[in-house]
């Protein structure tokens, strides 16, 4: 009962929306909640090792809003000083922050994304309307995992040859991690020009080429598509009543938050957390039956 289970349709619809409500929605609580999610729907899907990245993300996040207090001046609302002078303000620190957090949510949606949208399923939705398109964004989608298993692969066989970036005093190590850059960019742009050729010569890019699909729309997959019109209709209304924006010059303006407000964060956080329920729900399922089974 994996997210990536469902029709490649309604994969694109759903992170085709929540990148779009990440991006668009200013909102301090709004934009917390598609930050959690994203948080913890990356960790639920690429383990722990993925924890580190959107830490890091965070970290980078408040320097962002530390350097873009100190260089943009507006609002109202002063708190230090900084070292040439110039006032710090509240406003300028939190529409820094809010920059920094969009940007960070963004990257763990695509983390999510790289996760379940496989090349198979791109081809699947782009190859009618643009093989072009498809080839190209299947290429890209699997260039991130191909690098780098091949950049482990060059690291292994030049230790062999005493020419690892671990080896060697410092100034040997810098050009030892140039020699890899270089021999990994080559690998990777042979690999592109291989690929295309490859596909070229299979006829591809022909019009009116046809190409098969093991992806059924079903039932399962009906209800989604009602559950995520329902959410959506929501979150339309909150824009529509203006739940969704903030103003930041020269204070800090946002619509009073009422009982209403938070019925519409439910559903925000109901349509973001939905997929990372499915498989929860599926693998409790799962392991219920294997443990009767057993």
């Amino acid at each position: 009962m994996r997210f990536d289970s469902y029709h490649p349709m309604i994969n694109f619809i759903y992170f085709a929306a929540v990148i779009a409500c990440t991006v668009c929605f200013k909102h301090p609580v709004f934009l917390a909640i598609s930050f959690l999610c994203a948080f913890l729907y990356s960790v639920k899907l690429n383990g722990w090792k993925n924890l580190v990245l959107n830490l890091c993300l965070v970290l980078l996040a408040v320097a962002y809003a530390n350097w873009y207090a100190s260089y943009n001046h507006f609002g109202m609302t002063n708190i230090k000083s900084n070292y040439i002078g110039n006032y710090i303000t509240l406003e300028s620190v939190v529409y820094g922050l809010i920059q920094g957090m969009t940007v960070a949510a963004v990257v763990m949606w695509f983390c999510c994304i790289f996760e379940l949208i496989t090349a198979d399923k791109v081809v699947y939705l782009f190859g009618r309307i643009s093989p072009r398109l498809s080839l190209f964004l299947s290429i890209l989608l699997r260039t991130i995992p191909r690098i780098k298993v091949r950049a482990r692969r060059i690291e292994i066989s030049r230790e062999g040859i005493g020419r690892g970036i671990r080896q060697g005093n410092l100034w040997q190590r810098f050009l030892h991690l140039l020699a890899l850059i270089s021999i990994l960019i080559t690998w990777t742009m042979e690999d592109f020009v291989e690929s295309s050729n490859s596909m070229k010569s299979r006829g591809y890019s022909l019009r009116g080429r046809t190409a098969f699909s093991i992806y059924r729309f079903d039932n399962r997959d009906r209800a989604l598509v009602i559950v995520f019109f329902w959410c959506l209709t929501g979150i339309m209304m909150a824009v529509l009543f203006n739940q969704t924006g903030i103003y930041f010059d020269p204070v800090i303006v946002m619509n009073r938050i009422t009982v209403v407000s938070y019925v519409f964060y439910g559903v925000y956080a109901l349509f973001l957390l939905l997929p990372m329920g499915l498989q929860i729900v599926g693998t409790w399922k799962f392991k219920r039956k294997q443990s009767k089974v057993e």
